[in-house]
């Protein structure tokens, strides 16, 4: 084919490339498929034009694309960290008042618990069943009371645990469609059984050991129950109070603020899976290991999710000003 035959037929083609490079929202899909068909024509007026105008005009297009594609893809992985360093702070600033709330009927849900167990030994196995509290009495006798989180082997329980993490906190978290009281419902029964568990582990006399073992992984995983019903709280209060939204375009904004909180709890969902099931087996770990893990996630949880999002809407607030 003549150099001339082969630039009339591709020269539309190549001059939507260069529009298509010269938008800022250009599609990735569309760059690769681009990027493929110009090499082709490169490999073409390699052989066939070697030292013609048109195999340079190209060659500088396929550049440019290649450019372009790595660009788009170093700035995903720009926005993945701004997700966790900006993103996520600033929707828990905005949803503090949600996340006190949560607490607040989580920690009343835990005193309800206490109460009621002090009340009525046998609240416990109407709350946890009575093949666990059978278990756990069985253990106390051979010694151990915490000896079901040494079962099964580390992996399996690494995985099964976190799994079990995600979804009871997205569960905290979807129930909020239920206009927050299904949310309030989910932070109330899971409060209830902790506050029953520990005060049973107590009446057992084994409240300190239980509390050095269970919150080596419970610190992170009661605060993602707390801060999942928060961004369900998040998501019912966009239905109750739509505010100068239509009810609809108010729900799509909670949803996604409310969803963005619970994917920003992966990590934290992950370590304390792992944590659970490398560490929390040792029921015998000493105090001064279990007290820096136990105190180190509770300093992490209320930095990051408290304290870094208020310095945060601050720093913004004086650059706005400034």
């Amino acid at each position: 084919m003549r150099e001339s035959a082969f630039v009339k037929r591709n020269v539309k083609k190549w001059e939507e490339f260069e529009n298509l490079l010269r938008s800022d929202s250009s599609d990735p899909d569309k760059l690769s498929d681009l990027f493929i068909q110009v090499t082709d024509d490169l490999a073409f007026a390699r052989t066939q034009y070697p030292e013609s105008r048109t195999y340079i005009y190209l060659n500088d297009l396929a550049s440019k694309i290649h450019g372009k594609i790595y660009k788009n893809k170093a700035e995903d992985r720009k926005r993945f960290v701004e997700f966790w360093k900006y993103e996520v702070p600033m929707i828990m600033f905005e949803a503090r008042k949600k996340l006190l709330y949560a607490f607040v009927v989580f920690a009343v849900s835990i005193l309800i618990g206490i109460v009621s167990q002090k009340a009525d030994d046998s609240f416990v196995r109407t709350i946890l069943g009575d093949g666990y509290v059978n278990m756990t009495l069985e253990n106390i006798k051979e010694g151990d009371a915490l000896a079901v989180y040494g079962r099964g082997s580390q992996m399996d329980s690494f995985f099964a645990i976190t799994f079990n993490n995600v979804r009871v906190s997205f569960f905290a978290f979807a129930a909020g469609l239920l206009l927050s009281l299904g949310t309030g419902f989910m932070l109330l029964q899971n409060g209830v059984m902790v506050g029953c568990f520990f005060t049973f582990l107590a009446q057992q006399g084994f409240l300190n050991e239980s509390f050095k073992v269970v919150m080596l992984h419970g610190t992170l995983e009661l605060s993602a129950i707390v801060i999942a019903g928060a961004a369900g709280f998040v998501m019912g209060n966009s239905i109750l109070f739509p505010g100068t939204y239509s009810r609809m375009a108010s729900f799509k904004k909670g949803a996604i603020k409310g969803l963005k909180i619970v994917m920003g709890l992966m990590p934290v969902f992950i370590l304390a899976g792992f944590i659970e099931g490398f560490f929390t087996r040792y029921t015998s770990m000493p105090w001064i290991l279990s007290g820096t893990i136990i105190f180190g996630s509770a300093f992490f949880i209320i930095y990051y999710y408290v304290v870094y999002p208020i310095k945060l809407a601050n720093a913004n607030r004086k650059n706005i000003r400034a």
